[in-house]
């Protein structure tokens, strides 16, 4: 592959409910999207970094400016053989793993679509339907957050994630399990809310029967989550903690975990995401695929990654309609069956671009070439 255009556009769209975490509240979701060209054929990304740098040192900004000042230009250095190859390319810049999984991916799909295989088939997949969870934020009320579960489980959503914090973990895990009892698949996410001083608060939780607890402490840590997992019952996930296959390594040899959260884009794109499932798989450790309310061609990428056979646990790749009521792509993501999404199985992404969306979401849109200065070519008012 010969790359001779790369265009980014940066979009926001609003959200049909408010979401809360430990880290705050989200209206919307501001992305960049991006499109790898090749002769007739275009390849879709998606950057899942925030508008605010809270879940990592990334945000939009940030790898906008990274996009357009090392990497795009590098890319154009080079013929592409595999995709493969573009994780070696930016392997000298620290970090930066949203940035390079947006262009990463994007060159991904751009290799399936000119080999005529989908992604999954591309990234080795097996799987033709993976199961899907749902990831809830902290509500106002412990009847609303029930209110909601109960709602998720008649979609037939087969895991539910229950975000906690501080002063509201213990009792909303109760009020769970009192009103739905012991069978309903349910974990909680903390998003780094807790310390070691908390350890007899996270013991409580062990008696609710938890799939996992998900990254407990500090976004950084693993020296921390392997004395706690040794303290409880309930299996840790570790997400933010992971951002290599080193790390995972790392954390699974300390016994840090004994489950792992994938994320394409904190890990810097699905060839690094294949290398963690790979090794999680060679350890017995189970992965599944979290979510970052990604837009259409996100969610893509994600059931792309999940038709892995070591993604065991259902993911929070949930129909485009739980976030949004326009996507970009068309059909909008939905369930083949309760709780279930198919894989795509045209080429690439098998998904077609709703430009409407796009067009009515956008705020910038930049065009670079391999020949050629590059052009701003929209910059509406928004």
């Amino acid at each position: 592959m010969k790359i001779e255009r790369v265009d980014l556009q940066r979009i926001k769209i609003p959200l049909t409910a408010p979401f809360v975490t430990s880290m705050g509240l989200e209206t919307h979701k501001e992305c960049i999207l991006v499109r790898t060209y090749s002769g007739p054929y275009v390849g879709f990304g998606e950057s899942v970094a925030m508008d605010v740098p809270v879940y990592n040192e990334e945000d939009v900004d940030t790898v906008w400016y990274m996009l357009e000042k090392y990497l795009i230009p590098q890319l154009f250095t080079r013929q592409i053989e595999h995709p493969d190859d573009v994780s070696r390319l930016f392997s000298w810049m620290r970090r930066n793993n949203m940035a390079k999984a947006a262009l990463e991916g994007a060159i991904w799909d751009l290799y399936a679509k000119m080999n005529g295989i989908s992604l999954s088939q591309a990234l080795g997949g097996t799987r033709t339907q993976i199961d899907v969870g749902v990831s809830i934020g902290i509500e106002p009320t412990i009847e609303k957050l029930l209110e909601r579960v109960d709602g998720f489980i008649r979609d037939g959503y087969k895991k539910i994630k229950v975000k906690i914090k501080p002063g509201a973990d213990v009792e909303p895990m109760r009020a769970i399990r009192q009103r739905f009892g012991p069978d309903v698949p349910l974990m909680a996410d903390a998003n780094s809310a807790y310390t070691l001083k908390d350890i007899a608060l996270l013991k409580e939780l062990d008696e609710f029967g938890l799939i996992m607890i998900e990254q407990p402490l500090a976004h950084d840590d693993i020296i921390d989550h392997a004395t706690l997992q040794r303290e409880l019952k309930t299996p840790i996930c570790l997400d933010e903690s992971i951002h290599t296959v080193e790390d995972a390594r790392k954390a699974i040899e300390l016994g840090s975990c004994r489950i792992i959260n994938i994320k394409i884009g904190r890990v810097g794109g699905l060839t690094e995401a294949k290398k963690v499932h790979d090794l999680c798989q060679a350890h017995n450790v189970p992965v599944w695929c979290g979510g970052m309310q990604e837009v259409g061609i996100g969610r893509a990428h994600n059931i792309a990654i999940a038709s892995l056979s070591n993604f065991t646990i259902p993911g929070d790749t949930s129909p485009s309609h739980r976030y949004f009521a326009a996507d970009v792509v068309s059909p909008m993501i939905d369930f083949a069956a309760p709780g279930v999404l198919d894989v795509p199985t045209a080429p690439g992404i098998g998904m077609v671009i709703n430009e409407d969306v796009v067009r009515d979401a956008l705020i910038e849109h930049k065009s670079y070439f391999a020949n050629r200065e590059s052009t701003t070519t929209v910059i509406p008012n928004f």
